[in-house]
């Protein structure tokens, strides 16, 4: 029986108990309504509910009172072997072995689906992650936002959500054309421009660029023709660099199309912004009143010269999400983009939309690496390809998506690339492997998963793992909702270590001249089992699930 199951269960059993309190009176109440929880103390058993307290004083009774009266006819539910009540109405469930432990074999047969749900159906959902300026390559801060925006699309997916994964690409304006300067410098020898590009990765886009294009210097106007060959090979470098991260995205957005055309998408996005009322002419520049929308003021869209602002350009580029059916926008930035959060959800409320239900700003905090090493091409920063090549992609992948992205990080890489019960990605990647061991092992010795007796999964041992293999689908459903991937990382950990806890204490071969047992088999199912849902907690978090190490 799982957590769903159990609140239908409670459902049935509260609108009966509520009949008998007020005949004729139905409670009102859905399964959605019903709050099922692992109780922190396992001896008091296997779920825990408040429905009681809830709904008490809906039902004119004493919490204890009502509390009682749910546990009386809930004893007698299939599958449940005791109810017990606690302080002032808690009620704490116990299954019987039977029912929790068929969950092993319910896991195995649903293989890459148990822990996918439908949480998330009918929402299209736009999730724009890194967008690194297309001027030099990826760098640390890009690396974080990279790894949580990819887990968290995952996430979104699993839920049943529509999820496009989108970057971003900022290639219009003064930025290119400095881009542009500075490679052309680097080609021909000349001193770079003060305000440019510099590292070894500027040379290096020269001597590409050349070998790529060897007239190129001799055309009509070769700063804007080396600025385009140079902005399609890094280009190329971050889609390179995203994709030996495990970071693929769904569309690459070009800056340069919301400018192009007449009218322009930004022509367009001013003109929509002004019938919906929030746009005025004022000191011969055309505003936007994000003010009404609680911005901390309202923004100029185009100057007085006639030149576009940069807001012009997210406006242009909202609307274009909307067009494209994305009802719903997130947005992951950078730790300096506080200021963008009021600004984009001021924005959604000027093009109608709802800034609370339409669009999700998030703030990612930095990351520093302990003995960190600086990028020889790029200068005074650590590049993702370095980063990568010295952790690896599993160990930094797990490392920046097992905290909070609203809290600054230090990765340590000495721990990251040892094989102990210490790094965390190890530990989990190691109980996985373990179950392939097993599996190997009980194979070579005759034990197959014929006979599957769930009954005899009544070590304590096999309780708490069962249990925490319940919670998988609620775990990935949570943290989907709240935009929280760590969450699967810290689930993953603590079932690596039930994992290893059941491992010390049951055995899935036998011992000796023992004879093969309809429990060893039974146990292989849990041991496969837990190396599903293992697997399918990494793969959610872009991680591989290694057999053997």
């Amino acid at each position: 029986m799982n957590p769903d199951a159990l609140a239908t269960a409670l459902l049935t059993v509260l609108d009966a108990v509520a009949e008998q309190r007020r005949p004729g009176e139905p409670l009102g109440a859905t399964a959605a309504d019903i709050t099922v929880e692992r109780p922190k103390n396992r001896d008091h058993g296997d779920w825990a509910t408040n429905v009681a307290m809830k709904f008490a004083k809906r039902l004119g009774a004493n919490p204890r009172e009502l509390a009682q009266q749910i546990a009386e006819q809930l004893g007698s539910v299939d599958g449940i072997a005791s109810v017990e009540i606690a302080g002032p109405g808690f009620i704490n469930v116990r299954l019987d072995a039977a029912a929790a432990g068929a969950l092993a074999k319910t896991i195995v047969e649903a293989g890459e689906r148990y822990g996918r749900n439908d949480s998330q159906a009918g929402n299209s959902i736009n999730l724009e992650f890194v967008s690194g300026n297309p001027t030099g390559p990826l760098h640390i801060g890009h690396t974080r936002w990279a790894a949580l925006g990819d887990s968290m699309g995952r996430l979104l997916e699993a839920s049943g959500a529509n999820v496009a994964r989108e970057y971003y690409i900022n290639d219009a304006g003064a930025q290119m054309d400095r881009f542009g300067a500075s490679v052309l410098a680097a080609m021909t020898g000349a001193p770079a421009p003060e305000d440019g590009y510099k590292g070894a990765y500027v040379d290096d886009l020269g001597r590409r660029v050349l070998e790529a294009h060897p007239s190129i210097l001799d055309s009509e106007a070769p700063q804007d023709a080396v600025r385009d060959a140079a902005y399609e090979i890094q280009l190329a470098d971050i889609k390179e660099s995203l994709a030996k991260f495990n970071v693929h995205f769904d569309v690459w957005f070009s800056e340069r199309e919301l400018h192009a055309g007449e009218p322009s998408l930004i022509d367009q996005a001013v003109d929509r912004l002004r019938a919906q009322g929030h746009v005025y002419d004022a000191d011969d520049a055309v505003w936007v009143r994000t003010t009404d929308f609680g911005d901390d003021k309202d923004r100029v869209i185009r100057r007085g010269n006639g030149i576009y602002t940069y807001f012009a350009a997210d406006a242009a580029y909202y609307l274009n999400k909307g067009d494209r059916g994305f009802k719903h926008k997130i947005y992951l930035l950078g730790a300096d983009h506080h200021g963008y959060v009021h600004r984009l959800k001021a924005l959604a409320g000027s093009a109608g939309d709802d800034p609370e239900k339409d669009i999700e700003v998030l703030i990612g905090q930095l990351v520093s690496v302990n003995g960190a090493r600086l990028s020889k091409r790029a200068g005074n920063i650590i590049e993702l390809d370095d980063l990568r090549d010295w952790i690896g992609t599993d160990a930094l992948r797990y490392s920046l998506e097992r905290s909070p992205a609203d809290s600054p990080l230090s990765l340590d890489p000495e721990l990251l690339q040892k094989r102990t019960n210490d790094n965390p990605v190890f530990y989990v990647q190691y109980a996985h492997a373990r179950t392939h061991n097993v599996a190997r092992n009980a194979a070579d010795a005759g034990v197959t998963r014929d006979s599957f007796a769930p009954e005899l999964l009544a070590h304590e041992t096999e309780a708490a793992l069962l249990g925490a293999l319940q919670e998988f689908p609620r775990i990935v459903a949570f943290a989907a909702e709240v935009r929280e991937p760590h969450r699967v990382a810290r689930y993953l950990e603590e079932l690596a270590g039930l994992y290893h806890r059941w491992y010390d204490n049951c055995r899935v071969t036998p011992k000796g001249d023992e004879e093969i047992a309809p429990v060893h088999g039974t146990r292989l199912w849990l041991n496969d089992a837990t190396g599903q849902v293992l697997r399918n907690g990494l793969s959610l978090l872009g991680v591989s699930a290694p057999e053997r190490m």
